[in-house]
């Protein structure tokens, strides 16, 4: 009986926790933004990735409305080696340069920065696969950082 009761209760508090996805159509009411056009120059994936992000603030206009130039880039490094010289681990880091343009002025340079390292892989295959959703995730990070700064501009 006294487990049935917990689980009652347990079931009663987990399904009213009130979650919601930050990012959500709802949320991004919320925000004092829009963006009005959006420009990308560079690595493809990346920039499909941050469109997704932005495109719930291009729905509603607001008082502060932004024009977007976003150049992205990816870079593979390797940071360290075995005594043959095979590399053992990596670097990948994702750059996104954003310039914010408010009544065509520049009003603001943003730099956004994401790195990850991880270990190499004896399944080239794996690796690959390995390695873009590392950029996926850097790139959802990276435009989680840029909605924030966005909301911040005076």
């Amino acid at each position: 009986m006294l487990k049935k009761t917990f689980i009652l209760i347990l079931l009663l508090f987990l399904s009213s926790c009130g979650y919601e996805a930050i990012h959500s159509k709802k949320n991004s009411i919320k925000n004092n933004f829009s963006i009005s056009e959006l420009k990308f120059y560079g690595d493809r994936d990346v920039n499909i990735k941050v469109k997704e992000k932005l495109n719930n603030y291009t729905l509603n206009k607001k008082d502060k409305n932004f024009i977007l130039k976003i150049s992205s880039s990816t870079k593979q490094e390797v940071t360290a080696k075995d005594i043959s010289g095979d590399p053992t681990n990596f670097r990948a880091t994702i750059i996104i340069n954003v310039e914010v343009l408010m009544d065509n002025n520049l009003k603001n340079n943003l730099q956004i920065t994401e790195s990850f390292d991880y270990s190499n892989n004896s399944n080239k295959f794996d690796l690959e696969e390995y390695k873009r959703k590392i950029i996926t995730n850097l790139a959802e990070t990276a435009s989680d950082e840029l909605i924030y700064k966005l909301s911040n501009i005076q």
